[in-house]
């Protein structure tokens, strides 16, 4: 049994070296896997103050941008409204004859929107009769009727001699046989009759008329008596006196004949007649429709070179001044025009308070906010689609007028000790600042002369700003 159990329970002379060695290598690599894991967690896993004193301060990142030459303007962006020298709205007046003012119809529209108007032209027809414009300045505001007088008077003749019909012998302001008849030959011009002056189918006249035949008659049998007197003297009464009394009665009859003929005739209606200062004239608008109530302004009207008119607050009207160039621009139709500033108002009005051209001859003026007028005056005539329409202003307040040295306004900072300056980058990193003096700005920019001849030039980097 001693040797089945050293067969079995010892090893070889050598077993027990084998053992150890392998036991010598496991340990090797198993201090050599911990070391090379712990190298790994040392370089992922890191504490917050590592991390922060590893990280540090970034880098200041300076802004910079070039200097620039150029010419630099100084702009005013505003709206401003398009309006003709006058506007007219035309609102029929009917007489309480004519069926009166609320039977009155639109019987006749002669022209159209945007139509161009020249003097004498037919607008339209209200319940049969005519409405027509001339060339005046001053509103009707009356019937002109044979007799009348006054400068509204001489402004219809002036009108009725431009377009071909002499009011001679009358003299200016009187309204007398030489108007009437050039009244009469324009509406059979439009044709039209002319309305009576007397309303009572010339009644009044042939009364007057019958009362001269008849003393003309008693004169003639009255010289006729004294004649006969005078032959054989055999005549009742006294002739002579009866003679003296024809006359007068006669000249009494011619003398009521000659006031009822001068107040007969052709009149001028208020409501027939529209006056505008200045010809070719447009049709604003069409607000009346045939057939429908004379209610209101049945069209509108203008005449006159289109302006523009624009209200600014106080802090803009200071950069404002006349002779400023002006783009005018609608982005309705997409048209432009050049203009200048033709005067800025020195106290605040807002656009209902103006009695200017804009609200003259029975216009409505636009209302809103108030402000300092700013009166625009286009170079040449306004493309008429512009009349009425809100544009867009760009007013040159102040140019370089040429090409100058210009810098990002933030380019700019003052000193402690007053001077401003701006700071030049080199490529290397080094700053210097360069004292300026500061011109025209417009658009971010301001336009700046070195105090030191060259030390400023063309593409040198000025400081603007610092990211962190």
């Amino acid at each position: 049994m001693s040797d089945e159990n050293s067969g079995t329970d010892e090893e070889p002379a050598d077993g027990g070296l084998g053992r150890r060695r392998r036991w010598v290598v496991a340990v090797a690599v198993a201090a050599l896997l911990l070391g090379a894991a712990g190298v790994g967690a040392s370089m992922v896993i890191k504490s917050p103050a590592q991390a922060a004193a590893e990280a540090g301060a970034p880098a200041e990142d300076v802004l910079t941008a070039a200097v620039e030459h150029r010419v630099l303007v100084s702009s005013v962006i505003t709206r401003g409204q398009v309006r003709a020298g006058q506007t007219v709205n035309v609102a029929p007046q009917v007489s309480a004859g004519d069926e009166g003012a609320a039977g009155a119809v639109i019987t006749k529209l002669a022209v159209g929107a945007h139509e161009v108007l020249r003097s004498g032209r037919l607008l339209m027809e209200v319940s049969g009769r005519p409405v027509f414009v001339l060339r005046g300045g001053l509103p009707v505001y009356r019937d002109l009727r044979p007799g009348s007088e006054g400068e509204d008077v001489e402004q219809l003749q002036k009108a009725l001699r431009e377009l071909g019909h002499p009011t001679t012998p009358d003299a200016d302001g009187t309204f007398g046989a030489g108007t009437k008849a050039a009244l009469g030959s324009f509406y059979a011009s439009i044709g039209y009759d002319p309305l009576p002056a007397q309303d009572d189918d010339g009644e009044g006249l042939k009364a007057a008329s019958a009362a001269v035949r008849s003393a003309e008659r008693a004169l003639e049998d009255a010289k006729d008596s004294r004649s006969a007197a005078k032959d054989d003297g055999d005549v009742p009464g006294d002739p002579r006196k009866a003679v003296e009394r024809a006359t007068e009665d006669l000249d009494d009859a011619r003398a009521v004949h000659a006031e009822v003929l001068a107040k007969s005739g052709p009149m001028l209606p208020a409501g027939e007649a529209v006056f505008l200062k200045s010809f070719p004239a447009r049709v604003n608008a069409v607000q009346g429709l045939v057939g429908g109530k004379v209610s209101g302004t049945a069209m509108t009207l203008s005449s006159g070179r289109l302006v523009v008119q624009a209200y600014v607050p106080e802090y803009q009207k200071g950069l404002l001044r006349a002779g400023q160039d002006v783009e005018i621009y609608s982005e309705v139709s997409g048209v432009s025009a050049g203009a200048k500033v033709a005067r800025v108002a020195d106290t605040q009005t807002a656009p209902a308070e103006e009695s200017g051209a804009a609200a003259e001859g029975g216009g409505v003026p636009a209302t809103g906010p108030s402000g300092y007028l700013v009166q625009i005056t286009p170079d040449k005539a306004l493309d008429a689609r512009l009349n009425g329409q809100d544009v867009r202003l760009t007013i040159e307040a102040a140019s370089t007028g040429g090409k100058a040295l210009v810098v990002p306004v933030t380019a700019i900072t003052a000193g402690a000790d007053g001077r401003t300056v701006v700071t030049v980058r080199a490529g290397s990193g080094a700053q210097k600042r360069v004292e300026i003096r500061p011109g025209t700005s417009g658009d971010g920019f301001v336009a700046v002369v070195p105090v030191v001849r060259n030390a400023l030039r063309v593409g040198d980097r000025v400081v603007t700003g610092v990211r962190k």
